[in-house]
């Protein structure tokens, strides 16, 4: 008697894990697959200094190389002032956290287009991923700044010191809701990476990094428009408490470069902030789950 074949065993279905998800359960898978996300973050420095003979070193070189260039012009331009390099380097190391953060993690997905099609996991890990490893360069980066602090003898202000955690969280937040935002975002409309370049240049001149908040209120103000309006911008309050704690206090002719409050007041200003993001991140992971339904089609 001919032997009858059994049917094939059934094929798992390869959907995106998504749905009508809450912004809990969808954290709540994020730390689920935590080791996948560690994982995608080793590739991702991995495969950034593949056969690089520095290596991280680079992560390095690049704030040192714009500090130099950013110190030399503004020194030609007669525009510095004391400890100019200190100042310049508190808000790079910052800046680059986020800008390296939102470029990389809007290309996450387009560039994983293989995995996401084959593999079912919880897409938002590629561009948080993206973040984690900004985070990493930039803990390298505050090792080599600490090493600038201690060879110029500068001294940081204690008083303030506390608030880098909380400045850093925020500024975590913020770049991971922003890049849960775009990373969809230029999966749909490939433009959005060319956009992005330009806003995070504009962004750049828009956060007091090479100037002061004081000088660039006093402008506003003469011109009808209040200081805090520069608050609005998120990375304002983060930078200004890095500078304000690294740099410490100055006067240039007799006016302050930062706010004469007390570390209550960077407190208050970096809490609303924080509370902000967190919005914008609950926001993020609602689009990016509508987003997710067609995203192994369209890439």
């Amino acid at each position: 008697m001919a032997e009858i074949a059994s049917p094939p065993a059934p094929v798992a279905e390869l959907r995106p894990m998504s749905g009508r998800r809450s912004a809990i359960a969808h954290v709540g898978q994020i730390v689920k697959y935590r080791e996948l996300l560690v994982m995608l973050v080793r590739k991702e420095l991995t495969v950034r200094y593949k056969n690089s003979v520095l290596g991280f070193t680079w992560s390095m070189v690049q704030p040192l190389f714009l500090l130099v260039v950013y110190t030399a012009v503004f020194a030609i331009l007669g525009a510095g002032f004391a400890r100019f390099a200190i100042w310049v380097l508190c808000g790079l190391l910052v800046w680059t956290l986020i800008s390296s953060s939102l470029i990389t993690a809007t290309v996450s997905i387009t560039s994983n287009s293989t995995l996401v099609g084959k593999v079912r996991f919880p897409r938002a890990v590629l561009p948080l991923a993206s973040v984690g490893g900004a985070l990493v360069h930039f803990f390298l980066q505050t090792v080599a700044f600490a090493v600038v602090l201690l060879v110029t003898r500068h001294p940081v202000d204690w008083a303030y010191m506390w608030l880098l955690p909380l400045a850093l969280v925020t500024a975590l937040i913020m770049c991971a809701a922003f890049a849960l935002l775009l990373a969809p975002c230029n999966v749909y409309a490939r433009d959005t990476m060319h956009l992005l370049e330009l806003l995070v240049l504009g962004w750049f001149w828009a956060t007091p990094i090479l100037y002061q908040y004081e000088r660039a209120g006093q402008w506003l103000e003469s011109h009808g428009i209040a200081e805090w309006v520069l608050l609005f911008n998120p990375a304002t309050p983060i930078v200004m408490t890095f500078q304000r704690a690294l740099y410490g206090s100055d006067h240039i002719g007799g006016a302050d470069l930062l706010p004469n409050h007390g570390p209550l007041w960077y407190l208050g200003v970096l809490s609303i902030t924080s509370t902000v993001c967190l919005g914008l991140m609950y926001v993020a992971l609602r689009v990016f789950d509508r987003a997710d339904v067609n995203l192994a089609e369209t890439l």
